[in-house]
């Protein structure tokens, strides 16, 4: 698969799942195909905490290290409930 169409595909499922790829650091230390995988195993709206659960249940990402650790998905849930504050 072309570079370029894989970038597109994961935008594509970002979008389905709920998950901002630009604020979202783990991103950085997966393959490509990790992340497709973790993203079609999740139903549309899973959002980043499932996203991530689903990335350390399959072993993509280490829970010690700095991608992915406890304070990104930490960052991401605060984000998430002040975005539902505001449109509650």
């Amino acid at each position: 698969m072309a570079d370029e169409q894989t970038f597109e595909i994961l935008l594509s499922e970002f979008r389905r799942v709920g998950v901002d790829p630009d604020t979202f650091s783990a991103m950085l230390a997966l393959r490509p195909e990790d992340a497709l995988r973790a993203l079609r195993s999740l139903p549309d709206g899973a959002g980043p905490s499932a996203f991530l659960a689903t990335l350390r249940k399959n072993g993509y990402v280490s829970t010690s290290g700095s991608a992915g650790s406890a304070q990104d998905a930490q960052s991401i849930s605060k984000r998430e409930q002040r975005r539902r504050d505001k449109s509650a």
